[in-house]
């Protein structure tokens, strides 16, 4: 083989490996800041919150049927981030098991687990804070995508109405 094409050869597979170890530094530094990065998503998109957020259920009552009455539902809304596998137990309370396990934003930029365990004549939860480096540990770059999708379509719905208002004031303008 030609030599220059073998030196070529060579300095294309030390750049291969120089590009693939500042891949690997970016994202071991990446990693190391989830918890900042996610800190100020959070804080970002809190005041959106109260626009797109849920109320969440606090605790309610259980017909026979499983209808759900006497609701109660937590002051602040949230958004749902993340699914995690459920704890065998609460925090609040080690004789009541967790059904479901999920990862929220409120209204106030905070994470938190919101942990519901359901019987035959009862729905309750405990809402646990979270640190934003915690959530990232237990619900990983999930939360990262889903507040980023979350604003994302927020902002197309809002784009679409905005242009559904300006369609219908052209037309009454007519």
């Amino acid at each position: 083989m030609d030599p220059i094409i073998e030196e070529g050869y060579a300095r294309l597979l030390e750049t291969l490996e120089e590009l693939q170890a500042k891949k690997e530094e970016s994202a071991s530094e990446l990693r190391g800041s989830m918890g900042a990065l996610l800190a100020r998503m959070a804080a970002d998109t809190a005041p959106v919150v109260k626009q797109i957020g849920l109320e969440m259920l606090r605790r309610a009552k259980r017909e026979a049927s499983g209808d759900l009455y006497d609701q109660e539902f937590y002051e602040k809304k949230m958004i749902v981030l993340g699914k995690g596998d459920p704890l065998p137990y609460r925090p609040d309370d080690p004789t009541k098991p967790v059904d479901a396990q999920i990862c929220v934003l409120d209204e106030d930029g905070a994470f938190h687990e919101l942990m519901y365990t359901n019987t035959d004549i009862r729905t309750d939860s405990y809402l646990a804070p979270l640190a934003p480096e915690e959530a990232f540990e237990v619900y990983g770059y999930e939360l990262v995508f889903i507040l980023y999708r979350a604003l994302y379509e927020y902002a197309q719905k809002d784009e679409e109405l905005t242009a559904a208002l300006a369609r219908t004031l052209e037309y009454l303008g007519s």
